[in-house]
């Protein structure tokens, strides 16, 4: 086991990505705590339960990432159960407006960067408290390919991720000296629900079947189809584990091949 005894804390594990990479920590050997929001309080309370049947600890929190108090709580919730922090996973995002930024929504915009931005920089201000004095720790970003190369109507998601990957290169810099290491993993399209809105979406705007736009989405990527939440899962255990220690402040693609940069 890569992690065996280590705590790891994974925000936005309702579903998908988030959920699939706390079972994976914890098939790894990590206790894990696991957050979201109210409306993801019966499936982060399953969640916790299918852990446990792995016979690892794990506690359900429900946490808004982008308030400053649920996040102080939440932090101290894991440090009081567990005692200590070795991962931190900031999984936790919202998809945000779906429109060119001439009709662009200042409150969408607002809240995709609360939650996606702020929300990554407040859960890293809070566990890198814990894991300064403990001269140890990783953190992964969950970001996305999109935060290398821009998509149309798209643009408060797509600011935040780029901004992501740019808060974990300047945090590796800043943490670096007391043995922690900050990367992001940048997804491509992710098979799963959640995707299905934006192909439908790309098919109303283009004129085209919903067939048609996901056969588009697929051939953009070399491997000629979308990542699985996984494949994002293991690029997480991989960074969280001692397998990467000569890493940090990178950014790894997991898209198929859509971008190399």
């Amino acid at each position: 086991m890569r992690l065996k005894d280590k705590v790891a804390i994974v925000t936005g594990t309702g579903r998908g990505i988030g959920w699939t990479t706390a079972i994976e920590l914890a098939c790894e050997g990590a206790d894990v705590a696991v957050t979201s929001i109210m409306e993801d309080k019966e499936s982060i309370e399953k969640l916790a339960q299918e852990i446990r049947l792995l016979n690892r600890r794990a506690i359900p929190i429900i946490c808004d990432v982008s308030d400053e108090d649920s996040v102080v709580a939440m932090v101290q919730e894991v440090v009081g159960s567990f005692g200590k922090i070795d991962i931190l996973v900031n999984n936790a995002g919202i998809a945000g407006p779906v429109a060119n930024v001439v009709d662009m929504d200042l409150a969408g915009w607002n809240k995709t960067l609360a939650v996606n931005l702020t929300g990554t920089m407040l859960c890293s201000r809070e566990v890198l408290k814990q894991m300064i004095p403990d001269k140890s720790g990783a953190i992964i970003n969950i970001a996305s390919n999109v935060g290398r190369r821009g998509l149309a109507m798209r643009t408060p998601y797509v600011c935040s991720k780029w901004a992501q990957i740019g808060f974990t290169q300047t945090l590796a810099r800043e943490v670096a000296k007391h043995n922690i290491r900050v990367n992001s993993v940048c997804p491509g399209a992710v098979a799963g629900e959640r995707i299905k809105f934006f192909i439908g979406t790309r098919a109303n705007s283009l004129g085209i079947s919903y067939e048609e736009a996901y056969r588009q989405v697929e051939a953009e990527a070399l491997l000629g189809r979308m990542v699985t939440p996984k494949e994002i899962a293991a690029a997480v255990v991989f960074l969280a584990s001692d397998a990467s220690s000569g890493i940090t402040g990178q950014s790894l693609n997991v898209c198929g091949g859509t971008v190399f940069s």
